[in-house]
């Protein structure tokens, strides 16, 4: 019965069980105490899942490698990365899962460095990693300040020989895609046997985000004629890069695409994508055009791109002022809002508008923040080898 309702919707009919059982004089064991704290975790339960911890110590299971594993994973989901690092180091058995729990705690709890280490005391302690772990950790390589511990996982790969299935393959290719190495992810999706939905779409996504957009697009055709269907996420990945490498016609083809072909719905991320690649392409018009044909309003970021495309190209559309009022409606207090609906309102000389603006955003007391980006220094392994430059 605990085991029954801790993997139904309602977990938390497993803990009334588990406290009958308790008020009755029976005990849980190492079966029924995994499922006991995993209802604690799918139910976010912080407060009951420290108390049947109490319990399991006081009932002398703190040893037991299925229960500390299910602690670990419970403490990793209530991101209490300390408790959890003390689970695991009264663990008197310790094997490949455990190992890898740890990591992918550290992981979560962003980390990096400390997931890292975990990873090299598991070496040193001769606990052979599998995909599952490698795949847990390598998150934590795309990190600016690890650089070459992504190449040494890569390279323990390749030595060991593990099978570069879909989900290893995938990581790692989107760990050179956040190290901007795109040479290195194309040859890692190239090497990959079966490629799934997810693969490809991070891989479109990597060459999307690095100004490789015919290679994209020519990716994207490779992945229909393999007979991969796209989804929604995939559609705006590929959107996204024809909006970057300025690809119009591409974009209204894929758009059309999403339901003629797929029976796909268009969403605001979809809507928002066609109102960038119209606006970067001065089809000012046109871009309004999708905006009045949606059916749910436009939010923030649609609103804020269709605004500044309107400023760089010195265009305004009807309706302008009534965008500009939502636009600083939907999020009062950001104060770049009110700096790019000032210079909007200046192109139709608007300057009462452009005053207003400016005096609210005095009254509120916001700022616009500036802008920032970051150089890694020659310590590919070291945090504080990092310089960062503000602007705006």
């Amino acid at each position: 019965m605990i085991r029954s309702y801790a993997n139904s919707p309602d977990p938390a009919e497993s803990l009334k069980i588990f406290r009958r059982m308790r008020q009755n004089g029976i005990h849980a064991d190492s079966y029924s105490y995994p499922f006991v704290i995993m209802a604690c975790r799918k139910g976010l339960r912080v407060w009951d899942g420290r108390g049947v911890h109490g319990l399991v110590v006081k009932d002398g299971l703190g040893g037991d490698k299925y229960v500390g594993d299910a602690l670990l994973r419970m403490y990793t989901e209530f991101d209490e990365i300390v408790m959890g690092r003390k689970v695991f180091d009264e663990m008197p058995e310790r094997d490949v899962t455990s190992w890898s729990l740890l990591i992918a705690a550290y992981v979560t709890c962003d980390c990096p460095n400390d997931a890292l280490e975990v990873f090299r005391s598991m070496i040193r302690n001769n606990i052979k990693p599998n995909n599952v772990t490698l795949v847990s950790l390598l998150p934590s390589c795309g990190h600016v300040s690890n650089r070459m511990a992504g190449l040494s996982v890569h390279s323990h790969i390749v030595v060991n020989s593990l099978c570069l299935d879909s989900a290893l393959g995938t990581a790692l290719l989107s760990m050179y895609s956040q190290r901007g190495s795109i040479e290195s992810a194309v040859r890692v999706f190239r090497s990959i046997e079966q490629k799934n939905l997810q693969c490809w779409t991070v891989m479109l996504s990597c060459l999307a985000h690095h100004g490789r957009g015919e290679d994209a697009i020519a990716l994207f055709t490779e992945m229909e004629n393999s007979g991969v269907t796209p989804d929604s996420l995939a559609f705006t990945v590929i959107l996204t890069c024809c909006s970057h490498s300025g690809l119009v016609d591409k974009g209204w083809k894929y758009f059309q695409s999403m339901k003629g072909d797929y029976g796909l719905e268009p969403s605001m991320e979809h809507y928002g994508c066609m109102v960038d690649i119209l606006g970067r392409a001065g089809l000012i018009d046109e871009a309004y055009g999708i905006i009045k044909i949606m059916p749910m309003g436009p939010n923030p970021v649609i609103l804020r791109s269709f605004i500044a495309s309107c400023r760089y190209h010195g265009l305004v559309v009807e309706g302008d002022d009534e965008l500009r009022r939502l636009l600083i409606e939907s999020e009062p207090n950001v104060g770049a809002n009110y700096v790019l609906a000032a210079n909007a309102a200046s192109l139709s000389s608007s300057w009462s508008h452009v005053a207003d603006t400016r005096l609210s955003m005095k009254k509120i007391g916001l700022k616009k923040v500036p802008g920032y980006s970051w150089m890694e220094g020659s310590d590919g392994f070291v945090q504080e080898a990092l310089t960062v430059f503000t602007g705006g």
